[in-house]
């Protein structure tokens, strides 16, 4: 079955962009991924724009009608999403739905986001009560479920640093990352402590950027060429449950299991994954919940290679948010495009062999514990 047909892409480089406005940045992708498609203005029947942070940063509402407007799109349905870090990754769930819904043949999805801005701290760490006695605060959350995958399974410090180490390999050879030159794993372990054992080598940066979709429906996609197929695109809410499974991540599971049961696939599938690295020990917790890899081998997968370019299953080619950066209503976007580039065989360098299959997965929520949001969607050419 396939649910849609992603039949443009585009995407500016992460980074300080200083002296542009997040309206411009949002503009330039949707102009790119317009071009990709051959898709004029006039043929976007819904547009849905993602911002997690700039519109709380900057007081705006309605911030993509501004960006459609800019490039000739207006008088249609717009949508405006904020889920957090899965901002993205929900406008492109949205869409998917509303072109297999027979609502729309042709929608746009953009995401863009502006946090390189002074003042500019954590996500409203430990504003939320609950999460707060839950522990789930970015980024004590994060090094609590990299303290207990230690104890339970033998996971290594070193296992972890190779994440890092991995994903900046791959962002040396993406022109849109943000940091490209390499690192080793005694880099990343002496690295400033951020909360232990996560050194700021360990956590991903913040960013400025954009990205841009077009998606086509089912009865449209024929009509374009390099068209790359979404066989399921998937949403989940997470719990409160206390106490926390803080060395598997259930909503992840859960995610998964019901992207890859609508997709007719399983993980043994895939050729290709990019994840929601927001900090290694992320990425290792999910190469299990997507099973990848049994639970507590998530280590193992990172020391044999399986999951560095030439290996078994890459993750993050794109050298994922550690190494291309987090701007965090672009993030699951760019998540795609890149799966996109992969499989259309236009990624260069980093190139996935013989690439037909892919999955994108994000998460999502202000404390980044298990308590928001989930995405998995699954691509085929």
């Amino acid at each position: 079955m396939m649910l849609a047909s992603v039949i443009g892409v585009g995407m500016i480089p992460f980074g300080k962009h200083e002296e542009r406005t997040l309206v411009s940045m949002g503009a330039q992708a949707c102009r790119l991924a317009l071009k990709d498609a051959g898709v004029l203005p006039s043929g976007v029947d819904a547009a849905f724009f993602s911002c997690g942070i700039a519109s709380r940063l900057f007081g705006d509402f309605t911030i993509g009608q501004n960006v459609f407007w800019e490039v000739g799109i207006n008088r249609i349905p717009v949508v405006n999403v904020e889920n957090a870090c899965t901002s993205g990754s929900t406008a492109f769930f949205l869409a998917c739905n509303m072109v297999a819904a027979g609502q729309a043949d042709v929608a746009l999805v953009c995401g863009a986001e502006k946090m390189c801005v002074p003042g500019f701290g954590l996500i409203s760490s430990g504003e939320s009560q609950l999460d707060t006695q839950l522990g789930m605060v970015a980024p004590a959350g994060f090094a609590l479920r990299a303290v207990r995958h230690m104890e339970e399974y033998g996971t290594t410090a070193e296992q972890l640093a190779k994440v890092s180490v991995k994903n900046r390999q791959h962002g040396a050879l993406n022109p849109m990352a943000q940091f490209r030159d390499p690192i080793t794993v005694e880099d990343v372990l002496s690295a400033p402590m951020i909360v232990d054992p996560l050194t700021r080598l360990s956590c991903c940066p913040i960013a400025d950027g954009a990205a841009a979709l077009l998606i086509a429906s089912p009865q449209a996609a024929h009509r374009f060429s390099h068209s790359v197929h979404v066989k399921s695109s998937v949403l989940v809410t997470g719990n409160y449950e206390n106490p926390q499974d803080l060395a598997n991540w259930e909503t992840d599971r859960r995610g998964a299991h019901t992207a890859y049961e609508k997709a007719g696939m399983g993980p043994e599938d895939m050729d290709l994954v990019e994840c929601h690295d927001a900090f290694t020990i992320s990425e290792i917790l999910h190469y299990e919940a997507l099973g990848l890899c049994p639970p507590g081998e998530g280590g193992r997968l990172v020391d044999e290679g399986s999951v560095a370019l030439g290996g078994r299953v890459p993750v993050n080619p794109s050298g994922g948010l550690l190494s291309r950066g987090h701007p965090v209503g672009a993030t699951g976007v760019a998540q795609i495009v890149e799966v996109v580039t992969q499989l259309r065989h236009e990624a260069g360098s980093r190139q996935v062999q013989n690439a037909k299959t892919g999955l994108a997965q994000c998460m999502g929520g202000d404390k980044d514990g298990d308590t928001k949001s989930c995405t998995v969607s699954i691509f085929s050419v």
